[in-house]
């Protein structure tokens, strides 16, 4: 199912029909908060509220698109998916390979998943993380998204690891939720949305799994590229 853009004279209102047309409830889908409702002054100004309504299992299962919509995403290369076998090794020598050409003495160790659970991490290990984590992990993710690309060429398919150094991302990921829910109890004592600070794409993804299932609050998502933001709502009381 695609995703779908309504306009409501409130955010509210937008969702509940959004969510009527596509026979979805709030747990099955990401919010994304377009433009909030403008009152306008003396009738003027005045514009509705729009939304885009994304089907979760779309919004999950999709890989994230880079950052800079200047850098295109890759496109698996014909021949398929790589196996699993195959995924964290080769994944494992890109990496190498790019830190030997870096001249950076690190060592690369593959994590693997639970069943049903994120794709293989690679967890780089060295005396200096911060070179390669950057600011706000911006270094970070674009390591990655090398490393895939480089490695889906290398197999002939597509290949999704995640990459993280001296446990920034575990970290940062546990940051994110705790922050989450502390924000969402803050919208819902005072019933008013709260803007979060700009994140990168995984970051974002991270808060809005957070709160998915959580009955008061809703999450969405303004603005563009490196400024883009979550907003924390409050669900529209019966």
């Amino acid at each position: 199912m695609e995703a779908l853009e309504v306009s409501g004279k409130s955010v509210e209102e937008a969702i509940e029909s959004a969510l009527q047309k596509m026979g979805l409830t709030r747990s099955q889908v990401q919010i994304e908060v377009l433009q909030e409702a403008r009152r306008g002054i003396l009738g003027f100004g005045a514009g509705e509220a729009r939304v885009r309504v994304i089907p979760l299992t779309a919004a999950t299962e999709a890989p994230a698109p880079p950052e800079k919509a200047a850098v295109p995403p890759p496109a698996p290369p014909p021949g398929g998916t790589a196996t699993p076998a195959a995924t964290p090794s080769m994944a494992k020598e890109v990496v190498e390979q790019l830190l030997a050409l870096m001249k950076v003495s690190a060592r690369v160790e593959v994590q693997h998943p639970a069943e049903g659970e994120s794709p293989e991490m690679l967890n780089i290990v060295l005396d200096d993380p911060g070179m390669l984590i950057g600011r706000r992990g911006q270094t970070l993710s674009a390591l990655q998204y090398l490393v895939n690309f480089i490695a889906s060429r290398k197999v002939k398919g597509e290949v999704r690891a995640i990459i993280d150094v001296a446990g920034y991302r575990m970290r940062r990921q546990e940051e994110l939720k705790n922050m989450a829910i502390r924000i969402a109890d803050l919208v819902k004592a005072n019933r008013r949305s709260i803007t979060l600070e700009p994140m990168l794409a995984w970051e974002r993804r991270i808060v809005h799994l957070t709160l998915k299932d959580d009955p008061d609050v809703t999450t969405g998502s303004v603005g563009y590229g490196e400024r883009r933001k979550v907003v924390i709502s409050p669900k529209k009381r019966p």
